[in-house]
């Protein structure tokens, strides 16, 4: 069930970072990638950095990551 849970947020997420950076997205199935992805850049970069729990805090920190995620492809491909 927290798989399920982690795919919804991820998806979640990409779609926020997608709607954040502007000209970095990849469309609304390359955003849910790239959410899932972002969740565990952030899982990498920010643990316990935020001071909220449960899904709201997820869902933020993997956000975060997603955008991160969306400035390093973004450098890249130009």
């Amino acid at each position: 069930m927290s798989l399920i849970i982690f795919l919804i947020v991820g998806g979640v997420a990409g779609w926020l970072a997608g709607q954040i950076m502007r000209g970095g997205g990849f469309g609304i199935l390359g955003n849910v990638v790239i959410g899932i992805l972002g969740a565990v850049v952030a899982g990498f970069l920010l643990p316990g950095l935020l001071a909220i729990d449960g899904i709201l805090g997820g869902l933020v920190s993997a956000t975060i990551g997603a955008v991160i995620l969306l400035f390093v492809i973004g450098l890249f491909q130009r």
